[in-house]
């Protein structure tokens, strides 16, 4: 045993006192710069103290906004205080990347509702039944929260969230309210007018954070994740400063601290500094922008994937006056592709204006940029240009549609 490779790692020295909280997924006790997001969700839900029904919630925001830690620490507190008073309450978390039919959502809550039951097999009106069965049964307000409610199919997120708020008008006791999470803030305007209506809910739009606002956030995670003393302070100020300048991204910040530290760790250094920092970052940036690629909605996977296949062998543009602009891509050719990538991968192609946002939606998060033709091309245009490496966006992309 004394040549068993872990023993290395077993007896090795480490910066950390406790990794898992500075993991991105970790939500701390204090959410620093969110007490008004707080203070709204905790209003809007507050109904249920008194057993009545909680208001439907949507939230926005680009990634690393804090969306998903606000909306867990307010629920775990409600849900705790709820069971402390026997109130009624029945929260339900769900990422939407892993249940994106109406059918999947049902059926993994009637699942929870009846755990020694199997209901493989049942169809969708026995499913819906046997929901409402139970709410009505146990006098529930429940309570869905569903993250990346965009990766939900185009052609079912109306169907499921029509029915979920609807689901009311069944219940003469109990209710169910719905947490909507989302990266995309075009999401919402492309619901059909019924459910927009159905919904009467809350809205709010968490803001990126500043260079100022992530120290602080990093000199918090840094406190309970790292032995004292051991990260510089300008390691913290290099993590911030790069995050901020990306996208005010809470999650890339931590992240560069955490590959940091374990590079720290594989040198068996003793300190973390912005040199290690540095180093980590090229790593994280490419682990960012995989993460950004799958977390897209499908309509916006399937117009960068077009930039994509037209990127292969971009033609250019010759200029009236001769010269010749490399790399460079027309929007109505890219609109062509992204139509027949939508039909081959059964989704409805959105029109021109959808497209043009989708268009505008991409630059906002780095993935191209974009010019008016101008004089001496022309026409008048929009000219794209694709800001990441296309390969490796189209392998993630194609993976992902066709697994």
């Amino acid at each position: 045993m004394a040549d068993n490779i872990f023993y290395e790692f077993l007896n090795q020295d480490s910066v950390f006192i406790d990794k898992n909280k500075i993991s991105p997924h970790y939500t701390p006790d204090k959410l620093p710069f969110r007490d008004d997001q707080i203070k709204d969700l905790s209003m809007w839900l507050s109904p249920a103290l008194k057993s009545q029904k909680p208001h439907n919630v949507f939230i926005y925001g680009k990634v690393g906004t804090g969306k998903t830690s606000v909306v867990r620490h307010v629920v775990n507190q409600l849900d705790q205080i709820s069971i402390e008073n026997k109130f009624p309450l029945y929260p339900v978390y769900l990422n939407c990347r892993n249940y994106q039919t109406k059918y999947a959502v049902l059926f993994y809550c009637v699942q929870l509702f009846y755990p020694d039951k199997n209901f493989i097999g049942y169809s969708r009106s026995f499913i819906y039944d046997k929901f409402l069965t139970f709410i009505k049964d146990n006098k529930l307000n429940f309570l869905i929260i569903l993250d990346e409610i965009d990766k939900i199919k185009d052609k079912e997120i109306d169907d499921i969230i029509y029915t979920l708020t609807r689901s009311n008008d069944e219940l003469l006791v109990g209710s169910v309210s719905m947490i909507g999470i989302s990266n995309n803030l075009f999401f919402k305007s492309r619901l059909d007018p019924r459910t927009k209506s159905s919904l009467c809910e809350q809205e709010a739009v968490y803001p990126p954070y500043n260079a100022q606002e992530l120290r602080e956030i990093l000199t918090q995670r840094v406190n309970v994740a790292f032995k004292p003393g051991v990260v510089t302070s300008s390691a913290i100020n290099s993590a911030a400063a790069f995050a901020a300048k990306e996208s005010g991204d809470a999650r890339t910040a931590v992240m560069f601290l955490l590959k940091a530290g374990e590079i720290s760790d594989r040198d068996k250094l003793k300190q973390v500094t912005d040199v290690e920092v540095l180093k980590a970052k090229e790593k994280v940036e490419q682990e960012v922008i995989k993460s950004m690629v799958l977390t897209l909605p499908v309509q916006l996977q399937l117009v960068l994937l077009a930039i994509t296949h037209k990127s292969d062998n971009p033609k250019g543009i010759l200029k009236i006056d001769g010269s010749f602009e490399e790399n460079v891509l027309y929007s109505g050719e890219i609109y062509e592709m992204y139509s027949l990538l939508a039909e081959k991968y059964d989704e409805k192609p959105v029109s021109m204006r959808w497209f043009r946002e989708y268009i505008t939606e991409l630059e906002t998060y780095g993935f191209i940029t974009t010019m008016q033709s101008g004089k001496g091309v022309k026409g008048n245009t929009t000219l794209i240009k694709l800001g990441v490496d296309s390969k490796t966006i189209q392998n993630l992309l194609l993976k992902e549609f066709e697994a």
